[in-house]
């Protein structure tokens, strides 16, 4: 019997110090603190695959906070237990978030023979003055050194993140960091524009700026729409002409270079979450760990066996969702309109047994109508435009109570 693929995403919430935008769950800790943290999630590794023997993982993902806080030998020790625990495919994908501030040559060794091979590394800008605006712990130059080392390390797989519509940020300026990262060739660029979000210090200093450009008045501090757009435009305009095709609404990639991670997230395949805060996919169910610290230090981190089974394993009750057929589909639909190449209408039928126009017939038709969404070769997808307005989309798949 061929075995179900599953993804493993592992949250490592510490940072030397917290963004001003960020809104993840992250924070600041101690080493004593972090020990604790990493036998916790260890033995959270070792307990959750018993269940789920019938699966190999396809891919490995490591996300923060900062993982590359971690000494390099801690970080090989998850990745051990992770392939005593589940059978491993040999061609999986193994990511790990990295911030140049954190990163030297001896870690970088360490990760090649602990057996990860991508690295995401969050540079966000190349003018340093956008740098400490944001908050990062990292100037241009010390990205510029860790990029080198890695190359130089043996990676051939890298990821790049960049941020746009900052506050204060030109259209030029955005153009500068594009031309310095595709001068550098990574295999992969992610390109988002900044959000705004509750309980953040940028939602203290710009928060009423977002609402005035949803409005459609002129902010103050952030570029005003249409010079979001340009930047958005500039991206896929530069990245494309050299080589990389847009296979997300934000994501850039060298042809075989996708993320795995990324495309399992967004085709809806199982994805397992490990660490304080993370969450899962599995058997139709969504739920997440504890997000307090003390708690997951304890070992509260939920019997997934029990929730498995039908009861709720311990998991807090608020974080646990049982999908019916209507919450899968409309999920089918805005996560996969998110990929370039859309939805298949044959995957539809085969998922749920119906055919796509006989529960989205009429809004795929006026979306098409409207130029927003184009069909070929049995699939869904959107337009350039689409993407422009991609939320309000999204927001013709949701089914009413009625359905």
């Amino acid at each position: 019997m061929t075995p179900s693929p599953l993804e493993l995403y592992i949250h490592i919430p510490f940072c030397i110090r917290k963004c001003q935008y960020c809104d993840f769950l992250s924070m600041p800790a101690q080493e004593p603190i972090r020990t604790r943290y990493l036998a916790a999630l260890l033995q959270e590794i070792q307990e959750k695959s018993r269940p789920l023997q019938g699966y190999q993982v396809i891919s490995v993902f490591l996300g923060g906070g900062t993982p590359s806080i971690l000494p390099g030998a801690q970080t090989a020790q998850i990745l051990e237990t992770v392939r005593r625990s589940f059978p491993l495919a040999p061609d999986a994908e193994i990511t790990i978030e990295c911030n140049p501030g954190t990163l030297d040559w001896q870690k970088l060794l360490q990760y090649k023979a602990a057996g990860i091979n991508r690295l995401s590394i969050g540079l966000q800008s190349a003018h340093n003055e956008e740098l400490r605006l944001l908050g990062r712990i990292h100037t241009y130059e010390e990205f510029l050194v860790g990029y080198d080392l890695a190359r130089k390390a043996g990676f051939e797989n890298i990821n790049i993140d960049l941020m746009s519509a900052l506050p204060g940020q030109r259209v030029r300026d955005w153009m500068d960091t594009l031309e310095c990262v595709i001068k550098l060739r990574p295999e992969h660029v992610s390109a988002y524009s900044l959000m705004i979000e509750e309980g953040t210090p940028f939602f203290a200093l710009y928060g009423e700026d977002e609402q005035r450009r949803e409005r459609g008045d002129s902010p103050r501090f952030l570029p005003d729409e249409e010079s979001e757009r340009k930047m958005y435009v500039m991206a896929c305009r530069m990245l494309g002409e050299k080589g990389y095709r847009r296979y997300e609404i934000s994501n850039y990639a060298r042809p075989g270079r996708e993320c795995r991670h990324n495309l399992g997230y967004w085709r809806r395949i199982s994805y397992l979450g490990l660490g304080l805060g993370s969450a899962s996919l599995l058997n139709g169910i969504r739920f997440s760990n504890t997000e307090i610290l003390k708690d997951y230090l304890e070992g509260n981190y939920g019997d997934l066996g029990a929730l498995l089974q039908g009861g709720h394993g311990g998991y807090p009750i608020r974080s646990i969702l049982w999908l019916d057929k209507k919450q899968q589909m409309e999920e089918f639909m805005f996560l996969g309109l998110r990929m370039a190449e859309g939805i298949s209408r044959e995957e539809f039928r085969e998922n749920f047994g119906i055919e796509l126009e006989g529960i989205y017939g009429a809004a795929i038709k006026g979306l098409v109508r409207q130029g927003l969404l184009a069909q070929q070769c049995g699939r869904v997808f959107l337009t350039e435009e689409g993407i422009s307005v991609s939320n309000y989309v999204m927001g013709q798949f949701l089914l009413g109570d009625s359905w």
